[in-house]
C-alpha cells in the first residue's frame, strides 16, 4: 500500500503538504522539507536524507556537538566493518552497506535526539536458539503456513516480506509461543530469552501505572535510581517517569514496552511493526539499538529504511510458505507487481474460458500500464533534473577555472562556489541512483506488459 501510494504521489500534479515518519517514503516524494525546531520553522531544499546531511553540517560547526558525533560516527564504523567481514549474500550485502554508510554520514544531524538507549545483553546463549521443522502454524482448522523450516542463531538479522495475510505474524506469534504450532516440531534452546514486540501488547501495558512502577514490578531488587536512568533513554524523565500511562500517546506506550524487552536482557528479538507509533529520532535510535545487538532479530516491518540497516536476509512469507528470498528491496517492489498480477481472478466458465482469460490478460495490461505511468513520469522528471544538475555543474566548473579566483581577496567567493559544487555533486549522486532505480523498475513493467500482450 505505501508503494502504491508513493507511486501516484509521485504522478500527482498538485501542491502536496505531508507530516510521515517514513523517511524512505519522504525522500521518494517531497523536493522540500520544513523543520519544526523551537517554535520556527525553517526550510530546506531536497528530501530528508538532504535535509538530515544539510542540519547535520550546522550542528557539526557546534562544539558542544562534536563528541557525540565523534563516538556515533565510530560506532557506525565499527559496524560496517563487522558487516563486511560477514556479509555472505552480494545483493542483499551491497544494499545494505550502502544504507549503513548513508546512516553514517547522516546519523550527526540527530545528536540532539532525546532518545539513546540499548539492548541489554544476555547473560547466556544457546546455538541455536530456536529451530523449528515441518511447522503447521495457524489457527484452529485453518492452517495459514505449512512444511515450515527455521532456525535461528545468535547474530540472524532477518526481515519478514510478504503481502498483508500471508502470515508474517502467525509466524512470529508461532515463534513467541504466544501461538502453538498445529503440528511439527519446535524446540527452543535451553537459555532462550525472548523479547516480543506488537501492537496489541500496548493494550496490555497497566494504564494507571507509571513507566516506573512497570520496571519496578519486573526489577523490583533493582535502585530507583538505576531503573530512571534507563528510562531516560527513552526519553521518560523527571515526572513523566511518574505519570500513570492512561493518557500517553501511542508511540509513548510502544517506546515503554520497548524499555521493558530492552531491560529484560533478550537474546531473541521478534518485533512485529514495531515502529507504527515512533517519531523518526526514535526509530533512529532503535536502528542504532538494534545494530549494536549481539542477539538474533526477526522484524516484520513497513520501514524500509530500518529493514535495510538492519539485516542482512530476508523470508518470504507468501501462498502458505516461507522461503529465502534471494533479493533486496527494490527486487522485492518487483516481485509485488508480479505477485498482484497473479493474483487477478479466472473466471471457471469453460465455455466462455478463452473471452475470460483474453478479457483477463486485457485488464492485467491495462493494470500494468497505469502502473507503468507514473514511473515513466518519475523517470522522465528525475532525467530533466539531472540534466538540470549537469548544466549547473558545468557552469560552476567553468568559473572555478578562473586563475583569478584563487586571489586571497577572493577566498570567500571561492568557499562559497566550493560549497555550491559539492552540494551539487551530493545531489547528481542522488538523482542519477533514483532515475536509475525508476528505470529499473519501468523496464520490469514493460517487459511484464509486453509479456501480457
Amino acid at each position: 500500500a505505501i508503494l502504491w501510494l508513493e507511486d501516484w504521489l509521485k504522478g500527482y500534479p498538485g501542491t502536496l503538504l505531508l507530516i510521515s515518519h517514513d523517511r524512505d517514503f519522504l525522500d521518494s516524494v517531497v523536493d522540500h522539507v520544513i523543520h519544526l525546531e523551537q517554535r520556527k520553522l525553517t526550510l530546506y531544499r531536497g528530501g530528508y536524507s538532504a535535509f538530515e546531511r544539510t542540519r547535520a553540517e550546522r550542528l557539526a560547526q557546534q562544539q558542544q556537538a562534536f563528541e557525540k558525533q565523534q563516538a556515533q560516527r565510530a560506532h557506525m564504523e565499527s559496524y560496517i566493518r563487522r558487516f563486511k567481514a560477514q556479509a555472505t549474500k552480494a545483493r542483499q550485502a551491497q544494499s545494505r552497506i550502502k544504507a549503513l554508510e548513508r546512516l553514517e554520514e547522516l546519523a550527526p544531524a540527530h545528536v540532539d535526539s532525546p532518545f539513546d538507549f540499548r539492548f541489554r545483553e544476555a547473560d547466556k546463549v544457546s546455538s541455536p536458539l530456536l529451530d523449528l521443522a515441518e511447522g503447521r502454524l495457524g489457527y484452529g482448522e485453518k492452517v495459514v503456513l505449512d512444511k515450515v523450516k527455521l532456525q535461528l542463531v545468535p547474530g540472524a538479522r532477518i526481515g519478514l516480506l510478504g503481502p498483508n495475510g500471508a502470515g508474517k505474524s502467525t509466524l512470529i506469534k508461532t515463534l513467541s509461543a504466544e501461538l502453538a504450532p498445529l503440528s511439527g516440531r519446535l524446540q527452543r534452546g535451553e537459555n532462550l530469552a525472548v523479547g516480543y514486540f506488537a501492537q496489541h501488547q500496548l493494550d496490555s501495558l497497566d494504564p494507571k501505572a507509571s513507566p516506573l512502577l512497570h520496571l519496578q514490578r519486573i526489577a523490583p531488587a533493582e535502585r530507583e535510581q538505576t531503573l530512571r536512568d534507563f528510562l531516560g533513554g527513552f526519553d521518560f524523565r523527571g515526572a513523566r517517569c511518574d505519570e500513570p500511562v492512561l493518557n500517553f500517546s501511542g508511540g509513548e506506550k510502544a517506546r515503554l514496552a520497548l524499555a521493558l524487552i530492552a531491560w529484560g536482557k533478550p537474546n531473541l528479538l521478534l518485533l512485529d511493526e514495531p515502529t507504527n507509533h515512533l517519531d523518526l529520532e526514535m526509530r533512529l535510535a532503535l536502528t542504532l539499538a538494534l545494530q549494536d545487538f549481539e542477539g538474533a532479530v526477526l522484524v516484520v516491518s513497513h520501514d524500509r529504511h530500518l529493514l535495510k540497516s538492519t539485516t542482512n536476509e530476508f523470508l518470504l512469507v507468501a501462498d502458505g510458505q516461507v522461503q529465502s528470498f534471494d533479493g533486496d528491496l527494490e527486487d522485492y517492489a518487483r516481485w509485488l507487481v508480479d505477485y498482484r498480477a497473479r493474483q487477478q481472478p479466472v473466471a471457471s466458465s469453460e465455455p466462455a474460458a478463452d473471452k475470460t482469460d483474453k478479457r483477463a490478460q486485457r485488464q492485467a495490461a491495462a493494470a500494468l500500464r497505469q502502473q507503468l505511468a507514473p514511473h515513466k513520469r518519475q523517470a522522465d522528471k528525475l532525467e530533466k533534473d539531472l540534466a538540470t544538475v549537469h548544466e549547473k555543474l558545468a557552469e560552476l566548473e567553468t568559473n572555478l577555472g578562473d586563475s583569478a579566483l584563487y586571489e586571497v581577496a577572493r577566498k570567500d567567493e571561492l568557499r562559497q562556489l566550493l560549497a555550491k559544487q559539492a552540494e551539487l555533486k551530493v545531489r547528481e549522486g542522488e538523482l542519477e541512483e533514483a532515475w536509475l532505480e525508476a528505470l529499473e523498475i519501468l523496464e520490469s513493467l514493460q517487459a511484464q506488459l509486453e509479456a501480457s500482450a
